[in-house]
């Protein structure tokens, strides 16, 4: 709990708002409930292998929240209201988000399978990572979009400019 106050509060910092930060974690719930099913529909015990996957996939789809909201804040910059702007976001960041998680969980594979020599120790940590993973990514790709747009409700940027050079007279 205190090191999600202190995560919470280093996003607050960056993003130089309270409720950016709360968006980006709305995903995370999502994120453990996957660690939860991905252990339990395989039968494995939570364990330090298990508990490791978990932060690694709470901080994947922390990475992911992140650089959606923050591409969303560009969109209202330019003057989208925020709801096109989560729409926008989460079309732009579709990509690449699926092919990061979709790296990780391929890469994930081998390790769940616990085959090999030792290979049924570190299979929790494969297990929950793409549990986690699975649901992580279908909240990052909803359900951070959807809280965006009703956080932000319908209040839209005016549009930066660039100053505007005055001519010179020849």
């Amino acid at each position: 709990l205190g090191a999600a106050v202190l995560v919470y509060l280093l996003m607050v910092l960056n993003f130089q708002s309270w409720r950016d930060p709360f968006i980006v974690l709305t995903a995370l719930p999502a994120a453990g409930a996957g660690v939860i099913w991905g252990l339990w529909l395989t039968g494995t015990y939570f364990s330090v292998p298990a508990l490791m996957g978990a932060i690694m996939t709470i901080g994947l789809a922390t990475a992911n929240s992140i650089l959606l909201v923050t591409f969303a804040n560009q969109r209202m910059e330019v003057g989208l209201d925020s709801f096109a702007a989560a729409l926008d976001a989460g079309a732009t960041r579709l990509r690449p988000v699926l092919m990061t998680a979709g790296a990780m969980l391929i890469g994930m594979v081998p390790m769940a399978l616990g085959l090999g020599d030792g290979g049924e120790q570190n299979a929790p940590l494969g297990r929950a990572v793409i549990g986690g993973l699975s649901f992580a990514t279908f909240a990052t790709l909803i359900l951070v979009p959807l809280i965006f747009s009703l956080v932000h409700g319908r209040r839209r940027h005016a549009p930066t400019q660039a100053p505007q050079e005055t001519p010179h007279a020849a």
